[in-house]
């Protein structure tokens, strides 16, 4: 069992408090290592070593300080299996998504790494003589990055990735689920050679460290993936000092079938997009929306798929759903379940705790499927688990009208062989992204990523949106004709 420290100012070291917490194997409950309970005081470390890097890394050419990160790139898929057996032993995914998750990680930085080369800024004409007009992107600070359970190394990776091109230091805090990955990932930004200080792992709960981070006066901008409580309160918190806050947050997101689709190819999309990672991904596929003509057929398809999906052990090849993440989320999972049953939705198949053999250390859930309504709140909640809602819709209109009638914006599918019902969803879904004959999950990394509604406040990540998140933009003139023009005056 390993013992792990804090990374602060380019070393690791214990903790100011003496408190520590476990990281546990979700499919079997062995514990994989123990980390420190951070403090607000290892917070307050973090920000001053990140502070005191700062300016040398921001001096740094963007070029250079994304050869770091290229070179991360080339470490992470050098030691990609490690990190992909990690991963699924930590959070739970199979190992294929294991090995996707790090993949994700070493695709984004080798796409950010580029962005060293292409932080443009933009000219215009002046309005005045001899007067030039231009902006530059420069970074933040010291940035804040708060990153989830569900992708353990690959969204630290789009955070911390497109921080340190911008020219940023941060302090990093992983979910306390995962942070083995996270600190696998910090460990590999320093054998690529980052400068000591530019980037800070600090270990330890949302009440502690989140709140530490969100509201230290000399943190200049948060960058916050989780839930839309969390979200909605590190917001709140952030915006009481006028941070920068970058937020995604929840989805509910709907796969529509129309009657023209390619059904077997719906019933593939739906099984992954619903029950890979057991359900816990954000853009998860947790609605899927029949047009009436083809709904029995595919309805009867989808459950001889889930029949068939093997839950179990994770680091099992012939595995196709593994354990969720945890004690509490198998609690939440199984709460909803019964409140399915209870709003008169009707289980169609799974939806019940496994246990014997190997499976009694975990937390195994049979993949769930409901026949539901859109009003009940398993078609309108977020529950991040392996449960679907299936519901019905007479027509293209009505099934866009479920699909939007939810809090959330993030992700969404249409599957339909006509090219004009296809860009009519894409006119009309609310939401970040939209597939078209695809599953809701498999985002890209050099697209940007975030939704509508309640899903975030309105930016995104990755893509060509990463460099903006952690940049601020400057204006600048350039007055060389040598005598006083007033542009709103003399112009």
């Amino acid at each position: 069992m390993e013992t792990h420290g804090l990374f602060i100012d380019g070393r690791w070291r214990p903790s100011a408090g003496s408190g520590t917490f476990e990281t546990r194997n979700p499919a079997t409950g062995e514990t994989l290592a123990v980390f420190p309970l951070g403090t607000s005081d290892d917070v307050d470390a973090a920000v001053e070593a990140a502070q005191r890097a700062l300016p040398g890394w921001k001096r740094t050419p963007a070029p250079r300080r994304a050869g770091i990160v290229l070179e991360a790139a080339s470490i992470l898929r050098r030691r990609k299996e490690e990190l992909a057996r990690t991963v699924t032993m930590e959070m739970g995914k199979v190992i294929a998504e294991g090995r996707g998750d790090v993949e994700e990680a070493i695709e984004f930085l080798e796409y950010v790494a580029g962005e060293g080369r292409r932080m443009f800024g933009e000219t215009t004409p002046s309005q005045m003589t001899d007067k030039f007009a231009m902006t530059v992107r420069q970074p933040i600070g010291v940035v804040g990055c708060i990153t989830p359970w569900n992708f353990p190394v690959a969204l630290p990776a789009w955070k911390i990735g497109a921080a340190l091109v911008a020219g940023n230091t941060i302090v990093f805090k992983p979910a306390s689920l995962t942070p083995l990955g996270a600190a696998m990932l910090v460990e590999v930004f320093e054998q690529a050679g980052l400068p000591r200080g530019v980037l800070n792992l600090v270990t330890g709960p949302a009440e502690s460290v989140g709140a530490a981070i969100v509201e230290h006066p000399a943190i200049r901008a948060v960058s916050f993936t989780g839930g839309v409580p969390s979200g909605t309160d590190v917001y709140a918190k952030a915006a009481r000092l006028l941070k920068r806050v970058q937020l995604e947050l929840g989805g509910k997101n709907p796969q529509i079938v129309m009657d023209d689709a390619d059904i077997d190819l719906a019933v593939k999309g739906a099984l992954f997009g619903a029950f890979g990672t057991a359900g816990q991904r954000c853009t998860a596929t947790s609605r899927l929306i029949i047009h009436e003509k083809v709904y029995d057929a595919t309805l009867e398809r989808l459950l001889a798929g889930a029949r068939a999906l093997a839950v179990g052990n994770p680091l099992d090849p012939a595995v196709d759903v593994g354990p969720v993440s945890s004690s509490q989320q198998e609690e939440k999972v199984l709460r909803y379940i019964g409140i399915g049953k209870e709003e008169g939705a009707r289980l169609l198949f799974g939806g019940e705790k496994l246990r014997g053999g190997s499976m009694d250390g975990g937390f195994f859930i049979r993949p769930a499927v409901f026949e539901a309504r859109p009003d009940m709140r398993i078609a309108r909640e977020e529950i991040f688990g392996p449960v679907l809602a299936v519901l019905r819709a007479r027509s293209y209109e009505e099934a866009v009208e479920t699909a939007n009638d939810v809090p959330y914006g993030l992700s969404s599918s249409i599957y339909t062989a006509s090219v004009g019902t296809a860009f009519r969803a894409i006119r009309d879904l609310e939401a970040g992204i939209v597939y078209v004959n695809a599953p809701t999950i498999g985002a890209e990394v050099h697209l940007p990523f975030g939704g509508v509604k309640q899903t975030g406040n309105g930016g995104r990540e990755a893509g060509t949106e990463a460099i903006k998140e952690f940049t601020e933009l400057k204006t600048v003139f350039v007055d060389y004709s040598g005598r006083l023009q007033r542009a709103q005056i003399d112009g």
